[in-house]
């Protein structure tokens, strides 16, 4: 059985917090950056909850479509902001990229890998997508933010593409080489300590660091890919 974590007790991690937030000020970083992206974390985090127990017991497909367009441009806003001053075009890229490799990456996991789980299930739907939309977005602002210096740096298209590519599956590749040997994930972690057997848990594992890797993967290919075809005043 999973314990119950009372809110009061994860005022012990922020300790730590503190003493990074007080290095990060002093060696040169924003004053509010680490506080208020901590309240937002809380605060969204609280709220999505309240949210997924709702939608977990309204089954509806307008709900959950209505739920990944909410991700879908708040993945695309926060992918691009290393790079936000590219412009709208940039952010369509993003937009269109992230949506298409997480939905055919979402079909293929409910129809294919969990055989034929409904569409409208919120409560498979929700954070699978959640971690997919997540996956793209992190990789497309890691290779985003390489491509564009990289043509700072006079450097032409395809030098920067593939050197920006590469950049953003470094993260996803030493996950790979590192899972088991160096850390456990954080689903299989909570599956173990919810009472799931670890070799069910394993399974789940390897389908989603998968899921993660195509994602972000395909979705910094085809956004650099999409960069490309762009006349961008670098």
């Amino acid at each position: 059985m999973a314990v119950e974590i009372p809110l009061y007790k994860l005022l012990y991690l922020g300790i730590p917090l503190g003493v990074i937030w007080i290095l990060s000020y002093r060696w040169g970083g924003p004053k509010y950056e680490i506080g208020v992206a901590t309240g937002r974390m809380i605060s969204q985090l609280l709220l999505i909850g309240y949210a997924l127990v709702f939608l977990f017991e309204n089954e509806s497909v307008w709900l959950g479509i209505g739920v990944l367009v909410v991700m879908s441009v708040a993945a695309s806003v926060i992918a691009i902001r290393p790079f936000k001053e590219q412009g709208k075009s940039v952010y369509l890229v993003a937009l269109g990229t992230i949506i298409f490799s997480s939905i055919v990456h979402l079909i293929l996991i409910l129809y294919g890998v969990l055989g034929g789980t409904q569409l409208y299930e919120a409560r498979v739907m929700i954070p699978i997508a959640g971690m997919l939309y997540s996956s793209a977005m992190n990789t497309v602002s890691q290779a985003g933010e390489r491509y564009f210096h990289e043509r700072a740096e006079g450097k032409g298209h395809e030098s920067a593409r593939n050197s920006a590519f590469k950049a953003g599956l470094i993260p996803k590749i030493n996950t790979f080489l590192a899972v088991g040997l160096v850390s456990l994930p954080g689903m299989m972690t909570g599956q173990i300590l919810s009472g799931t057997s670890p070799l069910i848990a394993v399974r789940y594992q390897i389908m989603v660091m998968l899921m993660l890797f195509g994602s972000g993967g395909l979705s910094s290919a085809l956004f650099l890919h999409g960069l490309g075809r762009l006349k961008l005043r670098i």
